[in-house]
């Protein structure tokens, strides 16, 4: 007869195997904790590619799948980017999220030379977040128009954008115009 591993035990397990994780890794790892079930591990931007390399190769781990790289912009910070790699392990079946923190004027090392796939979701958060990945050789616009200016996921990027793009009946093509911001409709809190 099996016996059914419960939430709680399942927990625990998973927090244990955070704890091993981190008592071989030392000071590369900033801070651990579990949620959902998932290990998430911060680790500082220098030690990015020494964690990853770690989790990618030891047999205790094989996290051998990055399944995204996902941004996030809290401007009301200093280091206002909070980059998270998302790895999984087939063999353990198990999801680990590797985050690393960085501004806007500094750079995140790239990790093509540890998993292939980054390149492409590297490319996709400079797009959209402008957070630059030193050594990433093909680091261009994958979703925004290449005469795009701006990073439009970015907290301070205008709603509205810009520009506005439209076909026109008239001239029979494509146009682009600036935006032009109605005064009367803004609202200031100060």
């Amino acid at each position: 007869m099996t016996q059914l591993v419960t939430l709680k035990q399942t927990n625990w397990l998973i927090k244990a195997y955070a704890g091993n994780i981190t008592a071989v890794l030392g000071n590369i790892i900033k801070k651990k904790f579990v949620l959902n079930n998932n290990i998430v591990f911060k680790t500082n931007k220098n030690q990015l590619v020494i964690l990853l390399f770690f989790l990618k190769q030891h047999s205790l781990t094989l996290y051998k799948q990055l399944i995204d790289i996902a941004a996030e912009d809290t401007p009301k910070y200093k280091s206002r980017f909070r980059v998270n790699y998302i790895l999984a392990s087939i063999l353990y079946n198990t999801k680990i999220f590797v985050t690393a923190i960085t501004d806007e004027l500094t750079y995140l090392p790239t990790v093509t030379t540890i998993y292939e796939s980054a390149g492409w979701l590297e490319r996709e958060v400079w797009d959209l977040f402008g957070v630059y990945f030193r050594g990433n050789k093909d680091l261009r616009r994958i979703l925004t128009d290449y005469g795009f200016s701006g990073h439009p996921l970015r907290k301070d990027f205008p709603m509205s954008g810009f520009t506005e793009v439209y076909y026109s009946l008239d001239k029979k093509k494509i146009v682009t115009v600036p935006v032009e911001f109605m005064q009367e409709y803004r609202v200031f809190t100060l």
